[in-house]
Order: structure tokens, then C-alpha cells, then sequence
């Protein structure tokens, strides 16, 4: 499979202007969408997105990073530009795991590194796991690049999206798409991500609809707000961190992910403790859950330093971060 590059664009920003273009794998059910920035022969660093998000959401984020570095960053199935998945298929982690294995291998890439935000963190976290071998460094965009669950909830999680996945398929041909104008469509959007500014949900929208008759729809798949049927618990993800052997960065918003999305007690201080074990640099920013893509200044130049740096270095420092002390 050889991904196809077309619709060259520019993408400009306060600093600099980048040309953008648009990147496709073939996969078995149609195509896997996304973006690249960088000359082919740049290091490659592959950029996986959040949940119902899209490759939007790196839009101002890439190019404050380093112009001679190769960036990809894939719409996940289900999700922007990209096909949904075939009828009656489930939206789970080991499925996205399996769509970035698809995309490097289309890719070639031998070895690479990945910056992650949100849920496509926690994909990156299981991919690194997986394939040691091929990651050099990994970013985790507030996220722990892990989302344990409590043992006494995974099979409750599972029987409810089984029984979610059965209800949507049984009443498929019931639904219609809903158009809504662009500015509704916006305000939706940001219903659903509070997190975002006006310009950043513009950046999203971009990949998060089409254009048909009457107004915009939107292009995700529905079946990725069905509960996910596979989990792991606490002591899993801890053993699982253990296989990775790349470098790690963390940056967590002060009012990020966390502020709203709570883990089980005591669960998130493990986390830590087990990538300060591993000697993952971990960084706190004051912002929200998409820093990255509101106030890319602001993480940019921890993600340079810390790509750049030698394992063999100090964690980076700058004025305005605090640096999480070991635990």
C-alpha cells in the first residue's frame, strides 16, 4: 500500500507559513485520511489525535515545530476525513493500535516517534508497548498515555457496549443525517469540546464535516460514542508501561483532562510514580485539555527540546513550567 499525496496547501500562523498536503493509506474497508508537514526525508513523527477529534487538532501545534522534521497526522477511522469502519464492527483501542501498525507499515517507517493527545496518547502508550522496537520518543499530550479501569467495571463496560452496538446496528436504517448550518454545527462542536476557542473549533470543523444540500453534516462515525467493550485495569497498564522502552514526555494542562474526568482514587498518582520510574520527564503547563492546539507557543518548545535532546540529557527546563517532582 502506498499513500497517496494530494491538495497541496499552506497553513499560516503568527510565525511562520507551512505547506501542508493531504496524506491516504488504503485499508481494507476504504482509506485512512490525515496531513503531513516536512520533507519525506525529515525524522518522522507521527501525530495521533483525541477522541471525536480530528488531524485539526495539530493544525497550529506543527508548524512551530522543527520545518526539516517529517509530521504526519492521521484522521483515525471514524473520525475526520477518515472511512468508518464496516457495519457492525466495534471502535476499540487494540482496532486503533492495529490502524497505526496499517499506516507506519504503508509508511515504511522503521522507526519513528509519536506525539499523542488524549486518546490517541493512550494509543500511542499501547503501540510503544507492543512495537518497542520501532518507537524513539514518545509525547503524551495530557494524558498518561494509560486509562485503567476499575476490575469491578470492565465486564459491566462490556455487556453495556455489546448491548449499544446491537441496539445501533438494529436501528440503522432509522436514523438520518442531521444538517445543521455552519455556525450551529460550531456550536456543537464546542458543546461538545469546552475546551475549545472559536478559531481552534474552526481549525477542527474543517475535517469534522461536509458540505451537503441545505448545510453541513458531520463526518464521525456515531458508533465511537458506544461505550468501549475493551479495557484494562490498573495492574495491566502498570505492567504493560514496563515494555516501553522509548523515551517519554508528559505534558498535563493544570486544567486539563483530569480537572473533568476523574480516575479511580489513587490511580492517577500510580501512573506517575510508574513513569518516574521508567525516567519519563513529566511537565505541567498552565491551560486546558487542547493547550496544544489554543496556545501551541506554549507547548511547542518543551516538544523541540525534548525530541532533540539526547537520552543521556537533562529534562528540559523554561520558565513557566513546573516540573513534577519525582514520586
Amino acid at each position: 500500500m502506498i499513500p497517496a499525496f494530494s491538495s497541496l496547501r499552506h497553513f499560516t500562523t503568527s510565525t511562520m507559513r507551512r505547506a501542508v498536503s493531504e496524506f491516504q493509506v488504503t485499508v481494507p474497508w476504504g482509506e485512512i485520511r490525515g496531513q503531513i508537514w516536512g520533507p519525506s526525508h525529515g525524522r518522522p513523527v507521527l501525530c495521533l489525535h483525541g477522541w471525536a477529534d480530528n488531524s485539526g487538532t495539530f493544525n497550529t501545534l506543527i508548524p512551530l515545530l522543527p520545518e526539516d522534521w517529517r509530521f504526519i497526522a492521521i484522521d483515525f477511522p471514524g473520525h475526520g476525513l477518515s472511512s468508518h469502519r464496516p457495519d457492525g464492527c466495534f471502535y476499540t483501542f487494540p482496532f486503533y493500535v492495529a490502524d497505526v501498525r496499517r499506516v507506519v507499515e504503508a509508511l515504511q517507517w522503521k522507526r519513528f516517534s509519536i506525539i499523542g493527545h488524549s486518546m490517541g496518547g493512550n494509543v500511542a502508550g499501547m503501540f510503544s508497548a507492543l512495537y518497542p522496537e520501532m518507537i524513539e520518543s514518545v509525547v503524551l499530550l495530557d494524558t498518561y498515555g494509560f486509562l485503567p479501569t476499575d476490575v469491578t467495571h470492565m465486564f459491566e463496560n462490556m455487556r453495556k457496549g455489546i448491548n449499544d452496538q446491537v441496539q445501533y446496528d438494529n436501528t440503522a436504517n432509522e436514523r438520518k443525517e442531521r444538517v445543521y448550518t455552519y455556525e450551529k454545527a460550531k456550536e456543537r462542536l464546542k458543546e461538545a469540546n469546552p475546551f475549545l476557542l472559536d478559531t481552534s473549533a474552526d481549525l477542527m470543523l474543517e475535517r469534522a464535516v461536509r458540505e451537503v444540500p441545505g448545510g453541513f453534516v458531520f463526518t464521525r462515525d456515531l458508533r465511537i460514542n458506544l461505550k468501549n467493550i475493551i479495557s484494562t485495569n490498573l495492574d495491566q497498564c502498570l505492567h504493560v508501561m514496563s515494555q516501553i522502552k522509548a523515551r517519554v514526555l508528559l505534558l498535563l494542562a493544570t486544567d486539563g483532562l483530569y480537572k473533568i474526568f476523574t480516575l479511580p482514587d489513587g490511580y492517577g498518582d500510580e501512573l506517575k510514580k510508574k513513569w518516574t520510574e521508567q525516567n519519563a520527564t513529566i511537565v505541567e503547563l498552565k491551560g486546558d485539555h487542547h493547550i496544544h492546539l489554543n496556545n501551541p507557543e506554549m507547548v511547542a518548545s518543551v516538544i523541540t527540546e525534548f525530541l532533540q535532546r539526547d537520552s543521556s540529557e537533562q529534562p528540559p527546563s523554561q520558565s513557566g513550567i513546573n516540573q513534577t517532582p519525582k514520586l
